[in-house]
């Protein structure tokens, strides 16, 4: 077992939340005030580790299932986890949940005054992803997004209590982006697990069979399919892009953040030559710190 693997044996919470330096932007950097990176840290924790279960991604021994009531017979099985999960969550609004990931959550919950949609969304996709491994078309991926990314983007709203509907629009945008942008740099791993997030109407059309994404290195046809689908995300995120400047102080860092680590990511990719199938690019520090300046101010 790694180092990080031993630590989320011992420590459901630490375990889960070491996994934020992993992320492709800051999940709560140091120079947001100490409440709100408690809280995006609580909401970041339930996000991970809801897409741990959905994954198959806890830590061996069972410690998750047993805190939050699940037999050891079912320890493995996903869905009843999910299901327990969920339970779990409605007593982060109505009682006393029992995973100390939740037990976190909850003074965020009260302090920001947040609803059970966006935690039911996320649960949602991953209850998705046991059942549904390939998307037909671009819409039906969106209309996964909606459940796996966007709910995140409207959290950090209501945290920093600056949703409006315009910033909503705008926070789903770049939300989808980031997702899409995830399963370009993963595709690899995510067929590993049988699922494939790239749109079958765009495989057709680029000419593209699962066995092409089976490969140590991408062909031409993947190369251009890959290339199409981070160009709809830099779209997306520069949709999304207007959200920074409707914001101020250090929440407009934050976002400018989200914002450059989706286009320092795609970055990466085409730097790659988009072949994304030896394993996911990953941005460097200093093209991080140039698209935060291009965010900033309203460039890219």
């Amino acid at each position: 077992m790694t180092q990080a693997g031993t630590a989320r044996a011992g420590d459901p919470v630490r375990g889960t939340l070491e996994k934020a330096a992993d992320e492709n932007f800051p999940v709560a950097p140091f120079f947001l005030p100490r409440a709100w990176r408690a809280d995006l840290m609580a909401v970041y924790g339930f996000a991970r580790l809801v897409d741990d279960i959905g994954d198959g991604d806890l830590a061996p021994g069972g410690a998750d299932a047993r805190l939050l009531g699940v037999s050891p017979q079912d320890a493995e099985d996903r869905l009843v986890l999910l299901d327990a999960f969920e339970a779990d969550l409605h007593r982060v609004f109505d009682s006393t949940p029992r995973h100390p990931i939740l037990v976190r959550l909850q003074p965020t919950v009260r302090r920001a005054g947040l609803d059970p949609e966006p935690f039911l969304g996320l649960i949602a996709a991953n209850r998705q992803d046991q059942v549904v491994s390939r998307y037909e078309t671009y819409d039906d991926l969106l209309a996964y997004c909606e459940l796996s990314a966007n709910p995140v983007g409207r959290l950090v709203l209501g945290v920093t209590g600056t949703a409006t509907p315009e910033r909503i629009r705008r926070s789903d945008a770049i939300c989808t982006a980031l997702q899409i942008v995830e399963h370009l740099q993963d595709v690899a791993e995510d067929l590993g697990r049988d699922r494939i997030y790239l749109p079958a109407e765009d495989m057709k059309r680029f000419h593209v069979q699962e066995g092409d994404l089976a490969t140590t290195t991408a062909g031409a046809s993947v190369r251009a399919l890959v290339a199409y689908e981070a160009e709809r995300a830099r779209d997306l995120l520069n949709e999304g892009a207007p959200l920074v400047g409707s914001v101020h102080g250090r929440l407009r860092l934050l976002l400018a953040g989200f914002v450059a680590g989706g286009r320092a990511a795609i970055h990466a990719i085409a730097a790659a030559e988009y072949d994304v199938l030896p394993g996911p690019p990953k941005p460097g520090k200093l093209r991080l710190l140039r698209e935060v300046g291009v965010t900033l101010r309203g460039e890219g």
